[in-house]
């Protein structure tokens, strides 16, 4: 039953004395309810009623008699006669008031830690007191309709591609709501631009986008994707402004709503947070996608910790903004910093990710960012997926182009990168086994020629013995 957000609730003695009466009247009852009782939910003329209830059930697993109530708590409770046709009334009721009355007590016991400052804190009750309520869910029938199903995760799970077809392949399609996926790259690899990039595919495909920046001015980052979108250079943006202001209005035309905004360094998800429930009621629009750039600047919102203490700053941050990506049933895409341990390194694994662990284990999907110097002046990426839970694509590599004047980021339409010797790596060759097997041939090739000029030698001392057997005795005088 929906609640009705306006209607007045009022929980007597009298009610509460029923609510305890279907409990004891149907154990099963009772089951259902027990793990969103609380003692102190009930007025003072009832509560050692349900304490008595709560601790005899606990101990001896069986909801007490009207007889041993009256002996332990003093009061004369009787069973309700017929309560078959009123479950669902009691479920429901019984549900709402639990949750009013966890968020009374919330707001009570949080006014001592708004003295303090602890907003986070308080929020956090808060937030546990208005999620109070019973699992009505009996799950997913596995074998019932598996059609349905697939067709429902297909549809309402909110896969939504990345832009980028090989990427989509490797992790089933693209992103779901609700998940979060870290871009990790070093310092200047191009995390920023992934994202822009990204957040463009998204709004052209029709998809409401909202991109934070806690690093670069609104104004800068609204500018390279104005070079994405009309393929200019960032120098040409200027000199062709006309065309690029009818550009980038008629492409909006047929495109999502796209919304570029700045945050402090040391925000919290709970600016985000704000910030989107603002612009779903200014637009009338549901945002679809959210880019983060990026996790490291972010803050937790619940926890104080130590600037210091990344691991924990880190898993906190994660967690919050994936629990916030769940919540409005967004795909949520961020981006980390690598450590120093992967400066010199072209493969990465999971101890390259600044911070720890942490950030690994609640991301849904860690893609790295991989381009050496020689890579980008050629316009190549290459993206290895370090952790996918929605496809089996872990350890795959992905080669996209990079167009150095547009700083927009494509498919490798050639199926191939230029190694640099006029050779071309295949998209499906990871860019390590193809200089292993580089280094494997010529490794090869000197052996070879090291044979060939041992073949010369013998040859030669070979013809020497012969000259000298075939020589006459007198060619000595």
């Amino acid at each position: 039953m929906r609640e009705n957000m306006s209607e007045i609730k009022e929980y007597s003695l009298d009610l509460q004395k029923l609510f305890v009466q279907f409990m004891i009247t149907d154990p099963e009852l009772y089951s259902r309810v027990r793990s969103i009782i609380r003692p102190e939910y009930f007025d003072r003329g009832i509560r050692k009623v349900v304490d008595t209830i709560i601790s005899h059930t606990e101990e001896y697993s069986t909801v007490p008699t009207t007889d041993i109530i009256k002996a332990q708590a003093g009061q004369e409770i009787e069973k309700v006669d017929n309560i078959e046709q009123h479950v669902d009334w009691f479920i429901d009721e019984f549900e709402t008031f639990c949750r009013h009355k966890a968020i009374e007590r919330a707001i009570i016991e949080s006014a001592d830690l708004l003295e303090t400052g602890k907003y986070g804190e308080v929020e956090t009750r808060i937030k546990n007191a208005v999620q109070i309520g019973l699992a009505r869910s009996l799950g997913t029938d596995y074998f019932e309709d598996p059609r349905a199903r697939l067709e429902k995760l297909k549809d309402n799970n909110g896969q939504i591609s990345t832009g980028w077809k090989v990427l989509d392949d490797k992790l089933y399609g693209g992103i779901n709501r609700g998940e979060i996926t870290i871009f990790a790259g070093g310092s200047g690899a191009g995390k920023s631009l992934f994202m822009q990039n990204m957040s463009l595919n998204w709004a052209q495909l029709g998809m409401n986008v909202v991109y934070f920046t806690l690093e670069l001015s609104e104004e800068l980052s609204s500018m390279r994707m104005d070079a994405m979108l009309t393929d200019r250079s960032t120098k040409r943006i200027f000199k062709e402004l006309d065309e690029v202001e009818l550009t980038v209005k008629t492409k909006g035309k047929q495109s999502g709503m796209l919304r570029v905004k700045y945050l402090p360094s040391g925000s919290t998800v709970n600016d985000l947070r704000s910030y989107i429930k603002e612009l779903q009621i200014q637009t009338g629009k549901r945002v679809d996608c959210m880019c983060v750039d990026y996790l490291d600047l972010l803050m937790p919102a619940t926890k104080r910790v130590p600037a210091g203490d990344l691991f924990i700053k880190d898993k906190y941050v994660t967690e919050e903004i994936r629990n916030f990506a769940m919540e409005t049933e967004t795909v949520m895409v961020t981006a980390s910093q690598l450590n120093r341990s992967a400066v010199e390194e072209i493969e990465f694994d999971h101890s390259h990710i600044a911070g720890g662990i942490s950030k690994i284990q609640t991301a849904d999907n860690v893609i790295g960012i991989f381009t050496s110097q020689a890579m980008r002046e050629r316009g190549q990426y290459q993206l290895q997926l370090l952790k996918t839970r929605s496809s089996s694509g872990v350890g795959s590599k992905i080669n996209l182009v990079f167009d150095r004047d547009s700083l927009k980021i494509t498919d490798d339409v050639t199926d191939g990168f230029d190694d640099g010797d006029g050779e071309q790596i295949s998209n499906t060759l990871n860019i390590v086994d193809a200089l292993k097997k580089k280094t494997t041939i010529t490794a090869e090739t000197v052996q070879n020629s090291q044979k060939s000029e041992e073949q010369t030698d013998v040859a030669k001392n070979l013809r020497a013995m012969l000259k000298t057997k075939t020589r006459s005795p007198f060619d000595e005088n």
